[in-house]
């Protein structure tokens, strides 16, 4: 194996924990934790998806130009993250309620800051390793 496939490796793992402690806090119904984990999960979905391309490959339809058929075709590739590239995605994650709360802190909501700050707490464990 080479070392852009143990970080892929590395990348699916921590998804796999992230997902993980995910089931563990609904069970718990923790829902600070619960918001964070699925909107780091998403945003790591996101970075995956890939663009798609102007022309469709494999086979076609011949009813609709451009279409393909069979098993698999309405399935598109998705990019293959890093750990690193994964991490960085948590610590934006991170930084950007950490920002959130030192505005909602200033605007008196401090409620709303508290939630945003246990939300990253629950993320930064993760961030780097």
């Amino acid at each position: 194996m080479d070392g852009n496939t143990d970080s892929t490796d590395d990348a699916r793992s921590l998804r796999a924990a992230l997902r993980t402690e995910l089931v563990a806090a609904m069970r718990s119904r923790r829902a600070d934790a619960v918001a964070a984990l699925r909107s780091a999960l998403a945003a790591i979905d996101n970075a995956e998806a890939v663009v798609a391309p102007g022309t469709a490959t494999g086979a076609t339809n011949a009813h609709l130009a451009g279409t393909r058929i069979g098993v698999g075709s309405t399935e598109a590739d998705r990019r293959a993250l890093s750990i690193g590239d994964v991490r960085a995605l948590l610590r934006a994650e991170i930084m950007d309620r950490r920002t959130e709360a030192d505005r909602y802190d200033g605007l008196g909501q401090h409620e709303a800051a508290g939630r945003l700050r246990r939300e990253a707490e629950v993320l930064d464990h993760h961030a780097d390793g």
